[in-house]
């Protein structure tokens, strides 16, 4: 109940970190039915391959054995010979499809994943150690569905052999009549029926499990909203201290500006609610934007100025349009340039009135 619980907490989907962290601790998605399809198949190709010469060639090596069993040995040297002997050659027979059914059935994994090299999954875990989680894993809703297929399986394989032998029933009945060789082709001919059925049935099964391995461990990776906070944290740092270094830095942006102000030629204002601090030399493109602010900083921008003796001039269109339109230490763009002339050619001849 609790795990129930617990996965209905997890409403949001796995974020691409931690599908790939779970990729990299080895937890990928597996399917048993797969690895079962491909090693069956690849067998069932090398023995297509191999063929009846293949068997033969057991039956021939094997005939001399039989035809001259009164003359072998009973004892145990001699029956130790023969023991070998045919183990060899049965291994002989069935080292291909052996070797084909290995290879498929580590390729097999690919469909599921890329490859991965990973220590983790073998380190001892505790938690492997408790009996609760042994008894989750036994009597479990991933316990439960194996069962299912299982069953499904061998209800599944028994009508296949069904389908396709109840034909043959008559024909099974004359086999034992024929010579060996014969024999061997029409067991030869039923095994690649019954072999072909298999394949296609666990086609279907393998791609059904495949589908809902990939489906569970997707919803095992599910993650809670603490998880997703937690992740964005780790990932993107604490709201809080994010917020903590844009201040600091809008207090360092501030203190910068405000060490500029004493040098500005002219503060523009709204009259209240902003002010622009602007420089102009001879021999400079354009103008050049010092400082600017709003309300409160606005004022202090003023307080400067009269410190300073710095010329403050009303003129609020011009003002918001600079405040919104030009950044700091940027120079006045050209279709402020008459407004902003007409305001520096204002506090020169204040100047010049003043000497």
């Amino acid at each position: 109940m609790a795990e129930d619980t617990d996965q209905e907490d997890k409403t949001e989907d796995p974020s691409e970190r931690r599908i790939e962290q779970a990729i990299e601790r080895g937890e990928v998605p597996k399917s048993q039915e797969i690895a079962t399809f491909f090693s069956l198949a690849a067998g069932t190709l090398a023995l297509m391959i191999t063929g009846t010469v293949g068997l033969r060639e057991f039956v021939g090596s094997m005939r001399g054995y039989m035809t001259n069993a009164h003359a072998i040995s009973v004892d145990q040297h001699g029956l130790l010979a023969l023991a070998q002997y045919s183990t060899l050659t049965m291994a002989s027979l069935l080292a291909i499809p052996f070797i084909f059914a290995m290879l498929a059935g580590i390729a097999s994994g690919l469909v599921m994943h890329r490859p991965i090299f990973t220590t983790e999954i073998m380190m001892p875990k505790l938690s492997r150690l408790s009996p609760l989680a042994g008894a989750k894993r036994i009597f479990g809703k991933e316990a439960f569905v194996q069962f299912l297929k299982s069953l499904l399986k061998m209800i599944i394989v028994a009508a296949a052999i069904f389908w396709v032998l109840w034909p043959e029933r008559r024909r099974l009945d004359t086999l034992a009549q024929l010579n060996p060789l014969r024999m061997l082709d029409a067991a030869w001919g039923l095994t690649l029926q019954l072999l072909g059925a298999v394949l296609a049935i666990f086609a279907f099964v393998a791609i059904a499990d495949m589908l809902y391995q990939r489906h569970s461990w997707r919803e095992r990776l599910r993650m809670t909203r603490e998880d997703m906070k937690q992740e964005y944290k780790e990932t993107e740092g604490s709201p809080e201290i994010k917020q903590r270094i844009r201040k600091l830095r809008m207090d360092m942006v501030r203190r910068r500006m405000m060490a500029q102000v004493p040098k500005a030629s002219v503060i523009v204002t709204n009259p209240t609610h902003y002010a622009i601090a602007l420089r102009y030399e001879q021999g400079m493109n354009a103008p050049l934007l010092l400082a600017k602010g709003v309300d409160a900083m606005a004022m202090k921008i003023r307080e400067i100025a009269t410190a300073n003796d710095i010329p403050i001039v009303e003129n609020p269109p011009l003002a918001r349009a600079l405040h919104a339109r030009v950044e700091i230490d940027q120079e006045i763009p050209e279709e402020h340039y008459k407004a902003v002339a007409e305001v520096i050619g204002y506090v020169m001849r204040l100047r010049r009135r003043a000497f």
